[in-house]
């Protein structure tokens, strides 16, 4: 297992809430724990299901591992809420989505790829 492994779980995992919370809130949904939970539920599965598909661990900080993470966990996710959980995916819902969870899922790791090159860089 790569040392980062721990770290890459937990920003994910935190995406995936971030990306619910905020838009429960714009939403006026409660605020209770449990919403949150039931809402969470089919992203949560679908990123645990990315992961063991795409084998992260072993290079969890990585651009393409990133870009396969959140298109497996958009796709499956919207799947699951829709079939599993019976919850709509509205056109809308699903761009937003799209943006907020490649952002960030690519996103983290596109920066800490660059953090790492540039500390890389100059120590030659």
């Amino acid at each position: 297992m790569h040392p980062r492994t721990p770290l890459a779980a937990a920003l994910d995992t935190a995406v995936v809430i971030s990306f619910i919370a905020i838009g429960r809130r714009n939403h006026d949904e409660d605020g209770e724990i449990s919403g949150l939970v039931e809402t969470a539920a089919p992203f949560l599965i679908a990123l645990a299901i990315a992961w063991a598909i795409w084998r992260v661990w072993l290079q969890p900080d990585a651009v393409t591992t990133g870009v396969r993470v959140w298109l497996t966990t958009l796709g499956l996710g919207m799947v699951l809420r829709n079939l599993v959980f019976d919850d709509g995916t509205a056109t809308s819902f699903v761009l937003i989505a799209s943006i907020f969870l490649g952002t960030f899922i690519v996103g983290w790791r596109a920066v800490a790829g660059a953090l790492a090159f540039r500390s890389t860089s100059r120590l030659r």
